[in-house]
């Protein structure tokens, strides 16, 4: 891999800058400048500031064979026939295209209230990948952080996100998200969003670990649950919306034209038809969640495999702070359990609330521990937490740790925790009696995409919000319930930048050949034998890397156990892409196992270069032999892309385009 480094000035705090060619790192030298929306970040594709905040569609026609690009807002019809269940529509022989002034990638809080907001402007297509309630959002437990008590003030939520990311949060974002984060909590309820009251009438608010104050807005322990409910049930009424679901993203669709990189919509994979599905579109929104499956044991759901990260660079995208994964510390301990629960593709999350309406942590001995790692004990950030517990179980070789609230009322614990005491219940365990057997787990990328303050990327056409992106929230560590948040936010930021690209682009005309610039993918069809090996091969695939990922990239971690996972993953990669050709795999074939590996491979390298990168340990990402906060280190690392050595399935796209410059997007 070669990789580009350099100290880049900006409003992000500065940083270092990684170019990745994912073929070993071999070299180190400076590159250039550029402006994201007022940050300086290192990209190989140049984006225009004076554009950044304004442009982001390209509005596409459809002719016989050429499609002739014009834009203006909500110029194309919506689709028919396309609400879920529907039978599988036939390909004459050309591909199947469908169009839109907006693309969402993504069926989550992010995904959803974007799509709500620009179908008043417009058409829009949302696809999602499996059924448009699994996403990250509908495990969410906690809630939504915000200022909602007249004791409390937007101030002293900054100060808790800036403390907890370990001051290498961008400040100006922080304050725009705390600032602006009643208003979107309120806009929920609005829209029929149930939290949680007092017997007063007014809003419960909960308390998790690093907040000063009670803030946290909540629906019982189910909370992402209920505000997937209320947006799905909105973006299903909404006339200028409709919903793909079981549709894998493959591919963004892409034009480079000297250094600048446009985005005109994505492939994707049909899973229930077999069948390859263009979408194009003046805007694609990235809302695709995390990829806490690149580790064996994680919260999140099956679909979260770094989708949205991995397109995105490899169309060129910039992104940073992929060393910072949460590992979130109390998962429940299926080993713990009084009856062994079936095998699980995710983990069952106990979230941070438990900890923040007063449960204690103790080892197996029922000793309480936390105290003597934070002065703050159990209401510590998650990466203290994590740690903490990390270092117990290593200490005395045990396998879960204990997460007690049974001193609490069990009226309470029953009323406030109603999700997490059936599930246990189911297990032989009553919370109100026992302790909870805990684990840390995978739980949330604060690395991603990297965004401006209007969710633009450094590709044109491009917006991205939620977990998928890096904005300058959550730093070094996520403060706990600022997710959601977060999304929120950058949803609803995102909204008039990309009309307003639309409107840019209204009356310019240029002849796309769709056919010759992006030619069609075909679903996977050999024989039986040859797909079950490479189903097989690839599944063996994937949990050694997921293997290699917690043994040496974990929540404790060295240099040379980072290189050996480096070297591991370039093995696994070269084995399994030699396998798959073998097989008589081509790249123009796509599968959803495929497209799945290839993803986890390209977001599990971004990770490990990156940690290799820091030199001192922050927030999630603690190693032994720089052990210590470094205040020169207090930069992000930006991650960029160059041109691969040699291009493999896993880190370039099908179709990378280049044109001739010319003056016409200028």
């Amino acid at each position: 891999m070669e990789v580009q480094v350099m100290a880049a000035s900006s409003s992000l705090a500065k940083g270092h800058c990684v170019g990745l060619n994912l073929e070993g790192i071999n070299a180190a030298r400076v590159t250039r400048r550029c402006l994201l929306s007022g940050r300086s970040v290192c990209n190989s594709v140049r984006l225009s500031t004076t554009k950044a905040r304004q442009l982001s569609c390209v509005g596409v026609k459809n002719t016989k064979r050429k499609n002739s690009v014009s834009c203006p807002v909500a110029s194309f019809g919506r689709n028919q026939d396309e609400s879920a269940g529907r039978s599988c529509e036939i390909d004459s022989g050309g591909g199947l295209t469908k169009y839109s002034d907006f693309v969402v990638v993504g069926s989550g809080i992010a995904g959803l209230r974007y799509a709500l907001a620009v179908a008043e402007h417009g058409t829009v297509n949302v696809v999602t990948k499996s059924e448009p309630h699994e996403s990250n959002t509908q495990y969410a437990q906690g809630g939504v952080s915000a200022v909602l008590d007249p004791l409390d003030s937007v101030e002293s939520h900054i100060q808790d996100t800036i403390v907890a990311g370990a001051f290498l949060c961008d400040e100006e974002t922080v304050e725009v998200v705390c600032r602006e984060g009643p208003e979107r909590v309120k806009e929920l309820m609005a829209m029929g969003v149930s939290f949680d009251h007092s017997e007063d009438g007014q809003i419960h608010l909960a308390r998790e670990g690093g907040h000063s104050h009670n803030r946290i807005v909540h629906a019982a322990d189910m909370t992402g649950r209920e505000i997937e409910r209320a947006l799905l049930a909105a973006v299903r009424r909404h006339p200028n919306i409709a919903i793909y679901e079981h549709h894998v993203a493959v591919d963004l669709l892409t034009i480079q034209e000297d250094t600048t990189v446009t985005c005109f919509g994505i492939d994707t994979l049909d899973v229930r038809c077999n069948q390859v599905v263009r979408f194009l579109a003046g805007v694609t929104m990235l809302a695709s969640g995390g990829a806490g499956h690149i580790y064996p044991n994680t919260t999140n759901p099956p679909v979260s495999t770094g989708d949205g990260v991995a397109l995105a660079h490899r169309a060129h995208a910039v992104v940073s702070n992929m060393e910072f994964v949460q590992f979130h510390p109390t998962a429940l301990a299926d080993e713990g359990l009084p009856v062994q629960p079936p095998a699980r593709e995710n983990a069952f999350l106990i979230t941070e609330a438990v900890r923040g309406a007063g449960g204690r942590l103790y080892n197996q001995d029922m000793e309480r521990f936390m105290p003597q790692y934070d002065e703050r004990e159990e209401l510590a950030p998650r990466d203290v937490v994590a740690r903490s517990i990390d270092d117990q179980l290593k200490k005395r070789n045990e396998k879960f740790v204990y997460l007690d609230i049974s001193h609490k009322p069990a009226d309470g614990i029953l009323h406030h925790f109603p999700n997490i005491a059936a599930e246990c219940l189911k297990y032989g365990l009553d919370i109100t009696k026992d302790p909870i057997p805990v684990v840390p787990a995978a739980h949330y990328m604060c690395g991603g995409v990297q965004t401006g303050l209007k969710g633009e990327t450094s590709v044109l056409g491009l917006y991205a919000a939620g977990e998928v992106t890096c904005t300058g929230l959550h730093g070094a560590n996520r403060l706990a319930s600022n997710s959601l948040l977060e999304a929120l936010v950058f949803a609803q930021r995102a909204v008039e930048p990309s009309i307003g690209f639309v409107r840019y682009m209204a009356g310019m005309q240029f002849n796309i050949d769709e056919a010759s610039t992006w030619p069609r993918l075909v679903a996977a069809k050999l024989e039986s034998s040859q797909s079950e090996a490479i189903i097989s091969f690839t599944k063996l695939q994937r949990k050694r890397l997921q293997q290699v990922m917690w043994d040496y990239v974990g929540i404790v971690r060295s240099t040379e156990r980072m290189k050996i996972a480096q070297a591991a993953l370039a093995g696994l990669q070269k084995e399994w892409e030699e396998f798959l050709f073998d097989q008589g795999w081509n790249r123009t074939m796509v599968s959803l196992e495929v497209c799945e590996m290839r993803n986890l491979i390209t977001v599990a390298n971004l990770v490990v270069s990156s940690a290799l990168v820091r030199q001192e340990s922050r927030g999630l990402h603690y190693t032994v032999d720089f052990p210590e906060l470094v205040e020169s280190e207090r930069l992000p690392t930006v991650l960029f892309p160059s041109t691969p050595v040699k291009s493999t399935l896993s880190t370039q796209q099908v179709h990378t385009v280049y044109k001739e410059p010319s003056s016409r997007l200028s």
